[in-house]
């Protein structure tokens, strides 16, 4: 996995070179114009595929959260380029021979694989950055999945993650209203979790029992027995795929966009736990219609104090009172000066955001549209980033927003279309639904009412 100090060393030259670069390219901006600029984001973006590619710990996991993010870092005849090696980044994994991963799994069970599995295909059957997939079959006939940890991987993580302050301290000097140690220490916990699968089938299993009965969303069980800290088994599906579902006919894209959309939101605001990656490779549309979802490691509990201040948030800027938007920011924490702001700006700010869900008309998302939301929630092209860049994201809002840009990322990949403030108005207004999948929704919860479901002010 290479030493944590080698790791260290390459993390800390990408920010040294990036940063000088940073202050070489305003010096060119004004002699050069717009031509410096794009030779400085295509040399960067050229140094943090370079960096990032070295490493099999937590700075990888950035690369293949950029992957399908059509994200404009770099000029646009760049573009493709850079996309296709990020790609290739979130597809890369560790070659660990199956000998290896054996040796994890007998590790965990005390006990020969033979003897715990009936059969177990050494063909892995998906990757990720921290494991590997296989099937299996239990000695009771059952199907499972079975991720596999690979060995050493929790500690070259946790060796990136030591790291972290670095990138950190470089998103500080852009944007001075961060709170590094707030924002890390989240961080650190949460990618902590992740590596450890009992927690993770802790999580899986809440959320299965949650969505056990739904007419469209399914959790697979998970195999409590045979989930320890380094494997995980769970029920097995099979379905499509997100390069499959990318070539269905629109209407079809419309309906898995919807349900990817009720999951991920609906996750978040009505129960109050989600998963904090929501990752193309991370479901699949079974034959019987039904979205399978996995992949738990990664995952946020939060007060529905958070939830509800969010989507007051959502309602503020909806009903267009910029006032009241900049003293609930400001009571939030999110903004330290509120006199920097005017109702026109903070309105403005927010809605560009967040107008894909906001704005009560049909919207097709695309990959333009998630590139042009992200730039405005994050990126210092942002219209907004002068004020950006001394606000802060409180730490129990930071995975929330992630799981916003990710779950529009995917939805765009998927060209979904629909009226998503319509759908969106039943976790911020507590208003009846308005689709087909809203009203199948509202009968299962109507006969499994969510622990905690969060019901705006009409």
């Amino acid at each position: 996995m290479g030493s944590r100090a080698q790791r260290g060393a390459n993390i800390a030259r990408l920010g040294a070179s990036t940063s000088t670069g940073y202050l070489t390219s305003r010096v060119r901006r004004l002699r050069d114009g717009e031509a410096a600029d794009a030779r400085f984001h295509a040399e960067t973006a050229e140094k943090v595929l370079e960096t990032l590619g070295t490493m099999k710990g937590a700075a990888m996991k950035l690369g293949q959260v950029m992957s399908f993010l059509d994200v404009g870092l770099v000029p646009e005849e760049y573009r493709d380029e850079f996309q296709a090696k990020l790609a290739e980044l979130r597809d890369a994994a560790p070659k660990v021979s199956f000998k290896d991963m054996k040796k994890v799994v007998e590790s965990e069970y005390g006990d020969s694989i033979e003897n715990v599995f009936q059969t177990f295909d050494p063909v892995p059957i998906a990757a990720a950055s921290i494991g590997q997939v296989y099937k299996a079959r239990l000695h009771d006939g059952r199907a499972v999945a079975v991720k596999v940890q690979y060995p050493g991987v929790a500690q070259a993580v946790r060796a990136d993650m030591q790291n972290l302050g670095i990138i950190l301290r470089l998103m500080k000097m852009v944007a001075p209203g961060l709170d590094p140690k707030a924002m890390g220490d989240e961080i650190r916990s949460r990618i902590d979790e992740e590596l450890d699968y009992e927690l993770e089938a802790q999580n899986q299993r809440t959320v299965a029992r949650l969505y056990r009965g739904h007419p469209f969303i399914v959790v697979p069980e998970v195999v409590t027995r045979l989930s320890h800290e380094k494997v995980i088994v769970s029920e097995f599906v099979q379905g499509l795929g997100f390069e499959e579902l990318k070539q269905l006919p629109q209407d079809e894209r419309d309906r898995v966009g919807e349900i990817v959309y009720r999951f991920y939101f609906g996750c978040m605001y009505r129960h109050h736990q989600f998963s904090g990656d929501p990752h193309p490779g991370n479901s699949l549309l079974l034959e019987d219609g039904r979205m399978a979802f996995f992949d738990f490691g990664l995952f946020k509990r939060i007060p529905a104090a958070i939830a509800e201040f969010e989507l007051k948030i959502q309602r503020i800027a909806r009903e267009g009172d910029g006032q009241a938007l900049i003293d609930h920011l400001h009571a939030g924490g999110f903004i330290a000066k509120p006199e920097f702001y005017t109702p026109e700006g903070i309105l403005a700010q927010v809605r560009d955001m967040t107008w894909w869900y906001l704005e009560d008309a049909e919207v097709e998302l695309t990959p333009e549209i998630a590139t042009e939301v992200m730039i405005e929630m994050s990126d210092p092209r942002s219209s907004h980033f002068s004020k950006m860049r001394h606000e802060t994201l409180p730490a129990d809002h930071l995975f929330g927003r992630r799981l916003e840009m990710l779950t529009l990322a995917v939805m765009s990949q998927l060209r979904a279309k629909g009226n998503w403030h319509r759908i969106a108005r039943e976790w911020i207004y507590g208003d009846d639904p308005v689709t087909e999948l809203g009203r199948q929704e509202a009968e299962f919860y109507a006969s499994h009412p969510p622990a905690a479901v969060v019901r705006g002010a009409a």
